[in-house]
Parts: structure tokens; sequence; C-alpha cells
């Protein structure tokens, strides 16, 4: 039986204090509260930050053994792409390995932005990208629409790398739900849909949503045919303003195990 591994996108957050931990809790006890609910969380810092050894090495140890981080990378590789990027690919893949080694690691997640769009010299970077991580459970998150097209998702299966499905604003040229799969493990991200604050809100009031009931299972026939076509999926709400990622994480896990589809983690 396929596992699915329902997590967040992200886990130390003040204003969870309250909805999600408990009152007092300080940031050090953040990450081990929330293990003992979940397998599984994305690491959001990396994107502004290098991770260095000494920090995963410290998550690795306040976590369980069966506990996966997927990490996102720096945006000196998906955003701010220039010379530099290759050395900092190196760095970066350098930086990750206690996760890789220690067999801890969901994806090493790129998360490309809108104006990243399907031209010759952005498909001849991530050719690049393909060849550096090569071997590594790798996923790519497209935000433009011009990148759903059979090449594109035959190309990521050659080269075994996973492809993100997402569920985001209703919005013109964004990507629109999909039930793609090019590798093990599958990968959903649900960044919520509030259109009013997609183009012009923070990295908070962006993903200021909650889903209800009905707009979660509007996904479950796609998630139950993924996990035909995989061992492991892996998904992850980053609607985490106040904890509301948390309620549907939990909410997607009630309904999946109602309707009995796959081992749900």
């Amino acid at each position: 039986m396929s596992k699915i591994i329902i997590g967040t996108s992200g886990y130390s957050y003040k204003d969870w204090v309250g909805p999600v931990y408990p009152p007092g809790t300080t940031p050090n006890d953040y990450l081990n509260l929330y293990a003992k609910e979940f397998s599984i969380v994305e690491l959001n810092f990396s994107y502004y930050k290098m991770p260095d050894h000494k920090m995963l090495e410290h998550m690795l140890l306040k976590t369980p053994p069966e506990f996966l981080f997927s990490i996102k990378a720096h945006k000196s590789l998906t955003h701010d792409i220039d010379s530099s990027s290759e050395e900092n690919s190196k760095i970066y893949k350098e930086n990750v390995y206690p996760l890789i080694e220690s067999n801890r690691i969901g994806a090493l997640l790129f998360q490309f932005p809108y104006s990243f769009h399907y031209t010759v010299q952005n498909r001849k970077y991530l050719d690049k990208l393909c060849r550096g991580f090569e071997g590594l459970p790798t996923a790519f998150e497209f935000r433009s629409d011009e990148w759903i097209k059979e090449s594109v998702f035959e190309t990521l299966k050659e080269r075994k790398i996973s492809f993100v499905n997402v569920d985001e604003p209703p919005l013109p040229k964004l990507i629109p739900p999909t039930d793609v799969v090019t590798a093990d493990p599958g990968y959903i991200r649900f960044h919520g849909r509030n259109k009013a604050n997609w183009w012009k809100g923070t990295n908070v009031s962006r993903y200021d949503y909650l889903y209800d009931k009905e707009e979660i299972n509007t996904w479950i026939s796609k998630i139950a045919g993924i996990m035909e076509k995989v061992k492991i999926l892996l998904v992850a709400f980053n609607n985490h303003y106040k904890g509301q990622a948390v309620k549907n994480a939990r909410m997607l896990k009630e309904i999946l195990k109602e309707k009995g589809i796959g081992e749900v983690l």
C-alpha cells in the first residue's frame, strides 16, 4: 500500500502558539511538538539562507528516526539565478548532506517563481540543475502554466525529477490543479486560494486561507490516482497563517482515513 505523508510548509511560527502549540511554548520546543503529530515538514529558511550542517543535525536529533524533511532550495538557485548559481548548487548540496546521509530527506524542493518562463535559456539551466542533483530526490514546482507541457513531463520522468502539483488561486496563467506523476515521491502543495492577495500580498497575507471540506474533497480523486503510480506521496499545506495549514492537514488526514485511501502518515 502506498504511503501518503502529510505535513505543513514550516513549523516555526509565533502565531501558532495558541492555535497549534500550547500557550507559553517557546521556539525551542516547536519542532519537537510538531513532530509528535506530523511525519514530515518543509523547511523554508533555506530559501533565504543556505542551510548548515549543525542546524540540520540538530533538527535530526529533535525528531523521530522516521520523520522526514523536504528542504527548499536557496533563492540563488530558483529566483536570483546568475553566474554564481552553479557554485551555489554545490554548496547547497553539500550543506543538506546530513538529511541525505541519514535517509531523512523527503525531497529537495525547487520552487521557481512566476517570472521563470518556458524559455531556451531556462530549459538549459534546468538541464544543468538536473545533472547536478542526479540521484537525489528532487522536486520542481513551477508557477507559470507555460510549463504544463507533455514534453516537460517526459523530460522530468527521464531525469527522475518529481513534478509538484499545486493548489493555488484560479488566476490567469497560474498552474491549475493537476495529478501529474513524473517520479517517486509524488508531491502536492496547497498554497490557499487567496486571489485578492496573491499578487500584492506579503508572504503571510498571500497564504492567508482556510480550505473547507468541500474544497479538500475535490482533490481526493487526484490523490488516489497519484497514489496508484507512486510508493510515497508527499503533501504539504503552505497556508500557514494562524495555523490554518495544520487544520487543513488534519482535515485531509481524516478524509483519507475515512475513505481508506493509502497508508496515511
